[in-house]
This record gives structure tokens, sequence and C-alpha cells, in this order.
């Protein structure tokens, strides 16, 4: 199928209020422009010079996300285009974000990346890092929600298991962040290709897809 088909065959299977990012990282300018044909607007990249490139050369109405580690050296190549850095993995980064932010007068708004999953050298904050991270006030970063991965593994139930941990987390995030008066916490980044289905069972406000769009890409 082309790369139209399988956005349009993932979207009619979303739920309302689900939002697709198209993770086009790795891919050419073209692949991004046909999908953007078809009316895809949110695409998703994990490597800032890449990442900064197709945001002058595409088309300025993209909501780009940004979905990689963030270095804080990299931060003027991302953070002038990003619409949503979802991989804020330190509390350093955070705050450097927002001293970013200040210096350039803009609210940058963020999501806090969880490390649930099985695999080690998967970045993240661990669950009490998280809850104790969400209600810290940065006056140029606003918190809106979590991104996780489930454990890399064809086991559904321990996929599930790591979901349902991961929505837990969200709730209790949601909970804290309105008592410290952040009303905007509202995103929870769950579901790649091999698993959105499963996500979707536990919260998932938005599916970040690659593959299952683009295909394999030529690196």
């Amino acid at each position: 199928m082309s790369i139209s088909q399988n956005i349009e065959a993932i979207a009619s299977s979303l739920p309302s209020g689900v939002k697709l990012v198209a993770v086009s990282k790795y891919h050419p300018l073209s692949a991004v422009l046909e999908a953007y044909a078809d009316g895809q607007r949110a695409f998703g990249e994990s490597r800032p010079q890449e990442f900064a490139a197709k945001a002058v050369q595409l088309p300025q109405d993209i909501e780009w996300h940004f979905i990689g580690h963030l270095q804080t050296n990299k931060l003027k190549l991302v953070l002038p285009y990003a619409s949503l850095v979802e991989s804020v993995d330190s509390e350093h980064l955070l705050e450097a974000i927002s001293a970013w932010g200040e210096k350039n007068s803009k609210c940058i708004d963020v999501l806090l990346e969880v490390h649930i999953g099985a695999e080690q050298t998967k970045q993240g904050f661990s669950a009490e890092e998280v809850l104790d991270l969400i209600p810290v006030s940065l006056p140029f970063v606003r918190v809106r929600g979590l991104m996780g991965m489930a454990s890399h593994t064809d086991d559904d139930e321990r996929i599930e298991a790591d979901f349902e941990l991961i929505q837990q987390l969200f709730e209790q995030g949601r909970e804290i962040a309105q008592k410290a008066g952040n009303q905007h916490f509202d995103i929870l980044s769950i579901g790649m290709s091999h698993d959105w289905r499963l996500a979707l069972a536990y919260g998932s406000t938005e599916v970040r897809i690659g593959t299952s769009i683009f295909g394999n890409p030529e690196i």
C-alpha cells in the first residue's frame, strides 16, 4: 500500500481525540510531502539536524514533534520549530529548555519521558522521579503529559502491563498537575507501529507510527 493508503487505514481506526504522529525520521522530504498531501500534519523526528533541515524546507503549517534523545547543545536546532518536545528525560534538560525559552521569549510544550520497559538502554525517568517532577514550575516550559514505550517484545501481556503502568502514572500525574495549577496536562503519548492498537485500550491520546506508514527507511 502507498503512504497515503497507510495513513488513511490507521487514521480510520483511531478513536476521536487520538492524534496520529507520523514518524518520518530517516525518510526523505518526498515521503513527508506525500503524507502531507493526504492531510497528515503532525510529524515526529528524532535527530536534531534532520529535524531542523526538514522544518525549514517543508510547509510551515506542519506540527513538528521531537521524539528522540535531545542534548542541550542541540536545543537551537529543535526548539525554534518544535510544537512539542516529547522526550524530556532529565531535570537538567528541562531546565535548559526553560532557559532557552526565556532567552527566546517562547514557552515550550514538553512531555516527560517515562522509562517503564525492560531495556536498560532506554532513556527516561522512573515512576517516582516523574511524579516528583510534575509539580516543578519553570516559567518557559509547559508540561503537557507523559511519553513512554512498552518493552520491545512479542508478548502482548507484557506490553499491556507496561501500558497500564504508564496510564496509572498519567492519571496520578494529572491530579498532581491540576493541584499545582497546570490545567494543560492532557497528553499520553504511547503506542508505536507494533503496539498502537494495544495502547488505545490504555488511554493513549497520541500514537507515534513510522514503519507502518512509511515502511523501513533506507539508512
